[in-house]
Order: structure tokens, then C-alpha cells, then sequence
């Protein structure tokens, strides 16, 4: 039993449209597991417990604290890091997020010595934790979306480990 020409493609662009289907929904589900992994934090746990504000941290994969916040209201992604001095963001979020360049000072990182810049961060938050007027650094040499919340931010909060989870107060 030969199908007509016409029956045929119409069969083959049914079963080639079905393929792009699930390659694009495979392709959305695997984009959503990888940030998942990437920041396990994209909610985070937050509550008030004896007139402490609370948010409870998940590691991820690597075990790098990492959370989804603000800066100045806007969307920003978190990775805390108890070595930065500052708050550390990369030059070009920093454009995006409108921070002033200040004056310039020669910073101790991870690849060595960088020329970074100071500013200033009127409003910080992640979970229900909000910090105000938090000296930070605005670091050209930095790659990527991702802010390195450092001692300026976390030296304003309490923080425990317990197990694998990170518990920080205000």
C-alpha cells in the first residue's frame, strides 16, 4: 500500500515537527535543571525567628553558597565569599546596575593583583535580608553576571553552618 505523494509529506513534516518539539522541550528542561544545580537558592528560605530575620542556604553541586538577590532592585545572582574584603561586582553588571565608578585601588584576587573601583551599594537584599549603603568594588578583570558578596555584606550578619546548610541572621 503506496500513500500518495501528498499524505507522505504531510506525514513526514508531522514527524520532523515532532522531533524540533522535543528537542526544544528537552533542550528548556535541561537550561531549567542547570540553573537549579548552578543556585539551588533561587528562593530562598527565609523567616523570622525571635525578632531575627532568616534565610537558610543550600550549597550547590561545587558546595559555593550561591543565592538570588538584588542590587538596587534589580535582578542579581550571589556567591558568597568570605576571602573579598568587599562586595565584588563585574564591570559590565556593574554598567547595567548603574553603580559609580569612585576612585581606583589595586585589589588582591584569586588571579592576583587588579586595578578594581570603589562604589557603593544603596540596597542589597536576598531572601528577607536587606542591607543598606554596603561598600563594594566594581572589577573590570571579573567575567560573567555573578556578584561576589564579601565581607562588607556579611560582616553586617550571623552565619552558621549546620550540616551542609548556611544559616544567616540579621
Amino acid at each position: 500500500m503506496n500513500q500518495p505523494p501528498q499524505q507522505r509529506k504531510l506525514g513526514t513534516g508531522m514527524y520532523i515537527m515532532a522531533w524540533v518539539m522535543m528537542i526544544a522541550l528537552l533542550g528548556t528542561g535541561f537550561q531549567q535543571w542547570y540553573e537549579d544545580e548552578f543556585n539551588p537558592n533561587q528562593q530562598p528560605q527565609s523567616q523570622q525567628t525571635q525578632g531575627l530575620r532568616e534565610v537558610v542556604l543550600h550549597p550547590n553541586r561545587q558546595h559555593h553558597y550561591i543565592v538570588s538577590g538584588t542590587i538596587n532592585q534589580q535582578a542579581v545572582v550571589f556567591l558568597l565569599d568570605t576571602g573579598a574584603t568587599h562586595v565584588a561586582v563585574p564591570s559590565r553588571l556593574a554598567q547595567r546596575l548603574q553603580l559609580k565608578r569612585g576612585l581606583a585601588q589595586q585589589v588582591n584576587t584569586a588571579n592576583g593583583t587588579a586595578t578594581a573601583y570603589s562604589t557603593e551599594i544603596k540596597h542589597l537584599s536576598f531572601g528577607n535580608i536587606s542591607l543598606h549603603n554596603v561598600k563594594a568594588s566594581i572589577n573590570p578583570g571579573m567575567n560573567g553576571e555573578v556578584v561576589l558578596l564579601g565581607m562588607s555584606a556579611l560582616k553586617q550578619l550571623e552565619f552558621t553552618q549546620k550540616g551542609e546548610l548556611l544559616i544567616l541572621r540579621q
